[in-house]
């Protein structure tokens, strides 16, 4: 297959393995025909009226605003800046660990070449409606009893599409091991009836 294909991967900036899975995403395009489009989806959404833990009520509570920082980009502007704003973000909560406040936001889109003036929209609930809207095409192939990241792409043969959550790796699987794992992943998640391939995590994220 040599024309390239589309794939989107729709993320919540709070969400570390969501973080790897993007950077796998960037090491599939060079060793794979395959440009990803990154889309905004909400863990925050996703959770409201289930009864979580307090510590994360808590992250949920903080993740509002860089969801809607990072949709309002998407609305505004191109793929180029939306994946320009979630690696400024990613880096500065998942490299840095910096805290979420308005500096993050400010730092974030500086370093992505955006205006400084999206960093409002990080408080701005108005913002929600687009969320709601990309965060329900993000889930709707995939159900609701999942998180992020949730990957859409054309089936193996290129037609069709197939969509499903993950993978949850860490760390990052860079070069060929990256396209090895594509591949694998995109066969599994085409296959009729195929629904579930999961091991309990024994790790954290591994950030390189």
């Amino acid at each position: 297959m040599s024309d390239r294909q589309t794939v989107d991967m729709y993320f919540d900036p709070m969400c570390p393995w969501a973080w790897i899975t993007s950077r796998w995403l960037l090491e599939v395009e060079q060793v794979r025909p395959v440009d990803v489009r990154f889309r905004v989806m909400s863990l925050a959404v996703l959770n409201e009226g289930r009864d979580l833990p307090e510590e994360y009520r808590r992250l949920l509570d903080q993740a509002w605003g860089p969801v809607r920082v990072a949709v309002a980009v998407q609305e505004k502007h191109d793929q180029a800046a939306v994946r320009a704003i979630y690696t400024a973000l990613g880096e500065r909560i998942h490299l840095r660990r910096e805290s979420i406040d308005e500096q993050l936001y400010a730092g974030a889109l500086d370093d992505a070449g955006l205006d400084p003036e999206f960093a409002a929209a990080a408080t701005d609930a108005t913002w929600d409606v687009p969320l709601r809207t990309s965060h329900a095409a993000g889930m709707a192939p995939v159900g609701m009893d999942v998180g992020t990241p949730v990957i859409h792409a054309p089936g193996p043969d290129g037609t069709g599409q197939v969509a499903f959550f993950g993978p949850v790796v860490t760390p990052t699987p860079r070069g060929e091991a990256a396209g090895r794992l594509w591949d694998g992943v995109l066969l599994v998640a085409a296959t009729p009836g195929f629904y579930e391939l999961k091991r309990s995590r024994d790790v954290d994220p591994t950030f390189d």
